[in-house]
């Protein structure tokens, strides 16, 4: 079971997006999508009664969740997605690669062109349509294998340079370990010693993280992890070494020393979800109570 879940922010277009992404991918598939209840939903959610709420779909055999809400928030490249095409295993990869930019492109920027680096032979970073950002990469098979997808978080703005710093706080967290660290050479400057790749486990699953200067964008809720706890006290534990910002706290969601906005539920929500007035429950919760829910 993969038990950290990328959250993705939608203004009111989760299901055009989810389409796209599982037309575009390979192995697209949606998995489960539920919906808004008709009762008990908050003022500013109250257009949104019967209407979509999440949508849970994968792309490559790795899972994501569609929010569909309102324009409050937006995805940006802080939290962005490697796409890794390997030619030991497809030897299609990098024409494989280069429809799946393509795709992306339509409609969206290009952040980094598509094209050779001394890290990879044929790369290149996009934002979307959507906000979401994607890091294709032809991948050097003669190294140790990656998954498909691996969720990169960037440090820049008002967190620039502590990407070694969260690398140790997120393993000490969840028990996990740091793999390659690369720094900048000394000719980068102010960001040399700082974290040009990085990369790290969590609950068994691979994450990547950079520091980057002279960015104006930081974490948001546009893009959250989301952490399927197995009991109380696994959630309680996780709740209390991540949240550091009182005012984030709502309905299982927090946002950790960085800003990163993190969910912490359940995993056994669905069920607690279809009992006697759990929407209304939730939404009354900063921290998800399993035993508040009867």
């Amino acid at each position: 079971m993969q038990r950290i879940v990328p959250n993705l922010w939608f203004n009111g277009e989760a299901s055009e997006a989810v389409a796209f992404y599982t037309a575009a991918f390979p192995g697209g598939r949606i998995v489960e999508t539920q919906y808004y209840p008709t009762e008990g939903l908050l003022d500013f959610q109250q257009a949104m009664a019967g209407e979509v709420l999440t949508i849970e779909y994968e792309l490559g055999g790795y899972r994501f969740i569609a929010i569909n809400a309102g324009d409050e928030f937006r995805p940006n490249p802080s939290v962005s997605f490697f796409v890794n095409f390997d030619p030991s295993v497809d030897p299609d990869a990098r024409e494989h690669l280069d429809e799946l930019w393509a795709a992306l492109a339509d409609g969206g920027t290009a952040l980094m062109p598509l094209q050779e680096y001394p890290f990879s032979p044929h790369y290149g970073w996009i934002e979307d349509r959507y906000g979401v950002s994607w890091q294709l990469m032809l991948t050097n098979p003669d190294g140790e294998p990656r998954p498909f997808i691996i969720p990169s978080i960037m440090f820049g703005h008002t967190v620039q340079g502590r990407a070694t710093e969260a690398i140790d706080f997120y393993t000490s967290v969840f028990g996990g370990r740091a793999g390659n660290v690369v720094p900048y050479p000394a000719e980068a400057g102010a960001a040399a010693g700082q974290v040009m790749f990085g990369e790290f486990q969590l609950l068994d699953q691979w994450f990547a993280t950079m520091d980057a200067a002279d960015q104006d964008f930081t974490f948001t809720c546009g893009v959250s992890l989301m952490v399927y706890c197995r009991g109380q006290a696994e959630l309680d534990r996780y709740w209390e070494q991540l949240s550091a910002v009182p005012e984030a706290e709502q309905c299982g969601w927090c946002a950790d020393r960085f800003g990163l906005s993190w969910q912490l539920i359940p995993d056994n929500l669905d069920e607690l979800m279809a009992k006697p007035d759990a929407y209304p429950k939730l939404m009354g919760m900063g921290k998800i109570e399993i035993a508040a829910f009867g």
